[in-house]
């Protein structure tokens, strides 16, 4: 497969037209389909669009939609002709020479394709006199012709040059279709291929369709065997993106078009197209830094040392500590002035080839961030995930690596109550803003070669919140995004947009023995919670009392159980948790996280006297 001509639906980008063809060119896109309603929007003369999209770079592959044309009676079969002639002279003054044409939901129209093929034959003909050609697409709630195979027969049927077929990957997928028969179709006949994702929903397909498609990736459809059978029976067209969506829509057209490119990256990648070099392989976390304001950090650096961190290095530069315990490694960065803040700044990944990972991000529409390095400091290279967190590419191991930037400051660690517990970082867990939560999962997994877990959803004491776990191939490298859906108004939980670093723990319920005992800001859970529990499964007594004394939540599936325990908050917003995995669970404990949230909102509104 050579490297295919990328494009993208106007529709897919919020904006003016003139907005959405700036921001489709700044990412990338050889191409782009112009919605109808955008250029009827728009101040611009067609010639105008023309000529801005040649100025930018890009080509207008195609002119959409056409609808409710064929199988209509003579009378209306006249005025749409009439219709198309006027959409060929803008078609014309744009630079295009294809236009798509849905199949009919006109209440005028008639089950008979033989009709049907007759009429876009005669329109066929007609956009043949002017050097153009017609795509006919079958919208899977059309009233007659709703499946690829159907339109395919009507096109066959009307045996015309200039009419071909348009392949919608949500149009065939949403109804089941077998995108296998597409390879018995000419080549020359597939005259244009658009994508979409979609996650699964059991809901009227025309509603799926107009709000909920996916750039590819971000859904559930498998894109890769359908765009191959495409791509194996010989289209030679541009990958194209048509997605409807509401989030999209309303989002900066910027950020979304580079998304946008970067799914379409991936997509190829898994067609066998080498457009970045391979993610490398990942062996946890080299570290987790926390930016804090200096209040904030002392009482992170408190809450360190109860688990059983020790400091063990200073920055030569920068206003970072080093704190660690086992394989585990924390930097605390004081640069933040806001007071009660903390939050996680940067994470640090382990990969077997860190300029690799940072070659592979740049190729997926991931820059490296400018970094001001020290004499002596280690060369990191960092990108930027959508929500502004920083991932750094580390070998620790490595002579010259990132724990060359400290200075060591190790003292004889004193006792403390969860020392020699903690063994590493199992996951980190960062909220995303509604309208970022599939670009986040995209970008974990085009650029760091994370694979998505199931979406779970649960109802929270301040509405329903999503959450995916995305991890890599050994499970050394998990990330748990959660995302709220929109909150208006003033009435808001006490902690917005939490984030949490947690840490794998030998022994939850020893560490939470010593820590009671040492009075650690372990968060109190309520006993209704532990009455749950033991109506629900049936625990033993001694492990049941033992999990109410610690404040330890409990879950487990057909793999394992799940041990952990919370901290209080340190600012606004981060915490800490200790998880326990026995046997092989896989999961984060998502059924007890309202549990917690309840309680981390009773621990603020006590600190603000409420």
């Amino acid at each position: 497969m050579s490297e295919p001509r990328r494009s993208i639906a106007t529709v897919c980008l919020s904006g003016t037209l003139e907005d959405k063809l700036a921001a489709a060119a700044a990412a990338g896109f050889d191409g782009v389909e112009i919605f109808e309603n955008d250029l009827i929007a728009s101040a611009a003369s067609p010639a105008e669009i023309g000529a801005r999209c040649r100025d930018l770079g890009l080509s207008i592959d195609l002119y959409q939609p056409f609808r409710d044309f064929e199988a209509v009676p003579p009378a209306r079969f006249r005025q749409n002709l009439r219709r198309a002639e006027r959409k060929f002279d803008v078609m014309e003054q744009l630079g295009t020479d294809l236009v798509l044409v849905c199949s009919t939901v006109s209440p005028e129209a008639v089950d008979d394709d033989e009709l049907a093929a007759e009429q876009l034959r005669a329109l066929a003909e007609r956009a043949q006199e002017r050097g153009m050609r017609v795509a006919y697409e079958a919208l899977a709630w059309g009233r007659f012709v709703n499946t690829y195979e159907h339109s395919w027969r009507i096109v066959r049927r009307a045996d015309h040059p200039a009419l071909g077929l348009c392949l919608d990957s949500f149009h065939v997928l949403s109804r089941g279709g077998d995108p296998a028969l597409i390879r018995t179709i000419p080549g020359e006949k597939l005259f244009y291929l658009q994508l979409a994702d979609a996650p699964q929903l059991d809901m009227d397909v025309l509603q799926w369709s107009r709000h909920h498609r996916l750039f590819p990736g971000q859904g559930s459809f498998d894109l890769k065997t359908f765009a191959g059978n495409v791509l194996d029976a010989g289209y030679a067209g541009p990958l194209s993106l048509e997605v409807f969506n509401d989030v999209f829509r309303q989002a900066d057209p910027k950020p979304a078009a580079v998304d946008a490119m970067r799914s379409l990256r991936l997509l190829e990648e898994q067609l066998g197209e080498p457009v970045a070099e391979p993610a490398p392989d990942l062996d946890g976390y080299a570290f987790a830094e926390l930016v804090a304001d200096p209040d904030t950090a002392t009482r992170l650096s408190e809450g360190l040392r109860a688990l059983g961190f020790a400091e063990t290095g200073e920055h030569r530069s920068k206003p970072v500590r080093r704190w660690e315990q086992g394989g585990a490694r924390v930097l605390i960065n004081t640069s933040a002035t806001a007071p009660d803040t903390a939050e996680i700044g940067a994470l640090a990944v382990e990969s077997a080839d860190p300029m690799r990972s940072a070659r592979r991000a740049e190729a997926m529409s991931s820059p490296i961030l400018p970094r001001e390095r020290g004499p002596q400091e280690a060369g990191l290279v960092s990108v930027a995930a959508p929500d502004g967190t920083g991932v750094f590419f580390c070998d620790t191991g490595a002579t010259d690596g990132w724990r060359g930037d400290f200075r060591d400051t190790s003292a004889p660690a004193a006792a403390t109550p969860a020392a020699g517990l903690i063994t590493g970082i199992d996951h980190v867990s960062l909220t995303q803003p509604f309208d970022h939560f599939d670009e986040a999962a995209l970008f974990c997994r085009s650029v760091l070669g994370l694979e998505p877990e199931e979406v779970t959803e649960y109802a929270a004491p301040f509405g329903m919140v999503r959450n995916r776990g995305m991890v890599d191939a050994t499970r050394s490298v998990r990330i748990a995004l959660n995302g709220a859906l929109v909150r208006r108004g003033e009435w808001a939980p006490a902690v917005r947009d939490p984030q949490h670093i947690a840490f794998t723990c030998t022994d939850v319920l020893t560490a939470a023995e010593r820590l009671r005992e040492s009075g650690a800001p372990v968060l109190p859970i309520p006993d209704n919670y532990y009455d749950d529990l033991d109506a629900r499964l049936d625990l033993d007594p001694e492990l049941l009392a033992s999990l109410r004394r610690g404040s330890v939540l409990y879950d487990r599936d057909a793999g394992g159980e799940f041990l952990h325990l919370f901290t209080e908050l340190f600012g606004s917003r981060v915490f800490l948790e200790l998880v326990q995995r026995v046997g092989d669970y896989a999961g984060y404990g998502v059924v007890n996280a309202p549990v917690r949230m309840a309680a981390h909102r009773r621990q603020r509104m006590t600190a603000f006297g409420r």
